[in-house]
């Protein structure tokens, strides 16, 4: 990556978790976990542990110039709730589909 900005993407063994109002967006025992410079790390859930039935499309999109363009999700009333990369660049391909939520509760280690 240019200029010490550096990214890696590890399979994360955490329990974690995404409640919304409530209400359990996303819980996966198997996250994919991005560190980025200057960014927190942030969890990748694959999209068979996402609640995608309760997310809408959204018309934003966003470019990174080291991952790409991403596509957002809403949920009632919370706008661009979740992320994701379709077509991510190739440096950081796992994490093509693997969805991302701002606020992650890091359970606790998976058993």
């Amino acid at each position: 990556m240019a200029d010490g900005h550096t990214i890696t993407i590890e399979q994360g063994s955490e329990h974690v978790r995404v409640v919304h109002e409530g209400q359990v967006l996303a819980e996966s025992t198997r996250p994919l976990v991005l560190r980025e410079t200057g960014c927190p790390p942030r969890y990748y859930f694959p999209p068979e542990d996402v609640r995608t039935d309760l997310l809408t499309p959204s018309e934003s999109h966003t470019y990174c110039p080291f991952k790409g363009t991403a596509s957002y999700w809403s949920l009632n009333g919370s706008p661009d709730l979740v992320w994701a990369y379709p077509a991510p660049k190739p440096d950081v391909a796992q994490i093509g589909d693997h969805l991302c939520f701002y606020e992650t509760q890091v359970v606790g280690e998976a058993a």
